[in-house]
């Protein structure tokens, strides 16, 4: 609902694509300097007393959002600012998050658990962008920010519920190496595996060209569709329901697969490609039904590929130069994203993306014929 709102916000603020791939350069911007670091530092902690402590700064920023737009001063540069403190947040949470998860259900069911996690987030999509699309219409985009920071409270109750003691132990960095150090440890051993490297420099491209809905999909309702919230929250929850059906269709798989994986970079190249001549709502619609079906079950195939392969006190840092490649580009790709759809249309701007996506699979599948590297996805 935040990031449906705050988009939306920009547009109305400042009725320029440009200006929300802006927001993207605030929110994802930090991680983009900074977001290597993150995985060497969450390697050293407690998972689990670092997730409380980023969702208390996520929740506050939400607040602040929630707080400066109902009292009707929120400017635009606060808008940018409070992207980036979300942003600065994220750097430790992503890698966090993620390498908490096997803590919670153990390597046997590690693969099935990222499918369904991923499953809960698009879910999310519905939901979210659907009810936000509604609120903007009737109440505006200050209740979606206040929705969110009280959301929060039900993250930090579920966080301080759980039994330490009941948590699947895990191996973590004691090495007592410097941040820059353990951050270079991680770039090398993800460099020299087979199928980390494939994995992560098809993820580069996909999405740092790819993946930019955060900035297309308010311009696609806006000026494409000449749309207001309501089909903004519509299609976006449509891009939502067909993700959730990649997520549960990659959990049903159990682990990773490579076929999966290189079916979901395909089959997300296809419909980008697809979906750019598009310019009816209805079959806007469907086209991002495909697309968010490949695109939830490539991501979540290839974190399972990731995680299935590195060893436990690498986790957090390998899982950072995931995060790094899937959100520290965009800022690049959000500016890009933007610069496209002001110079020729969202039509463009998903020509690209598509291309993107076609240059990503190939270079997959051509990985992919060496035993070393399906092995080691299998």
């Amino acid at each position: 609902m935040q990031n449906v709102a705050q988009a939306w916000f920009v547009v109305q603020l400042t009725h320029s694509p440009l200006a929300v791939g802006l927001l993207a350069v605030c929110q994802f911007g930090p991680y983009a300097l900074l977001g290597l670091l993150g995985g060497a530092v969450a390697d050293r902690l407690n998972q689990r007393r670092a997730l409380i402590g980023t969702q208390v700064g996520l929740m506050l920023s939400a607040a602040a959002l929630a707080g400066l737009t109902l009292s009707g001063s929120a400017t635009l540069w606060e808008l940018y600012l409070l992207a980036g403190v979300t942003g600065t947040v994220t750097i430790l949470d992503t890698p966090v998050r993620q390498a908490f998860t096997i803590q919670l259900v153990g390597r046997g069911e590690l693969a099935n658990a990222i499918g369904l996690n991923s499953s809960l987030f698009n879910a999310s999509r519905i939901v979210g962008p659907a009810l936000a699309g509604l609120l903007i219409a009737v109440v505006g985009v200050g209740i979606c920010f206040l929705i969110n920071a009280a959301s929060y409270v039900a993250v930090l109750l579920a966080l301080l519920a759980m039994r330490p003691q009941e948590l699947y132990p895990v191996a973590h960095d004691d090495s007592h190496n410097s941040v820059l150090r353990g951050a270079r440890e991680g770039l090398s051993y993800a460099w020299h595996n087979d199928a980390i490297r494939t994995v992560l420099l098809m993820m580069l491209v996909v999405a740092t060209i790819g993946i930019n809905f955060s900035v297309l999909l308010p311009v696609l309702s806006s000026h494409t569709l000449h749309a207001g919230p309501e089909v903004f929250g519509i299609i976006s929850a449509l891009f939502g329901a067909g993700a959730l059906a990649g997520a549960l269709s990659s959990a049903s798989l159990g682990r990773a697969s490579s076929r999966a994986l290189m079916a979901g970079a395909a089959g997300f190249a296809a419909a980008e490609l697809a979906l750019a001549p598009l310019r009816t709502t209805w079959a806007v619609g469907i086209a991002l039904v495909a697309v968010g079906f490949a695109f939830a079950l490539y991501a979540s195939q290839s974190n399972a590929a990731l995680q299935r392969v590195v060893p436990d006190r690498l986790r957090a840092r390998v899982l950072a130069l995931y995060g790094y490649v899937f959100f520290g580009t965009a800022p690049l790709g959000g500016l890009l994203a933007g610069w496209l759809s002001q110079t020729g249309g969202t039509q463009l701007a998903f020509l690209i993306a598509g291309a993107s996506g076609v240059v990503a699979f190939l270079f997959g599948r051509l990985s992919s014929g060496g035993k070393r590297w399906r092995a080691a996805l299998e």
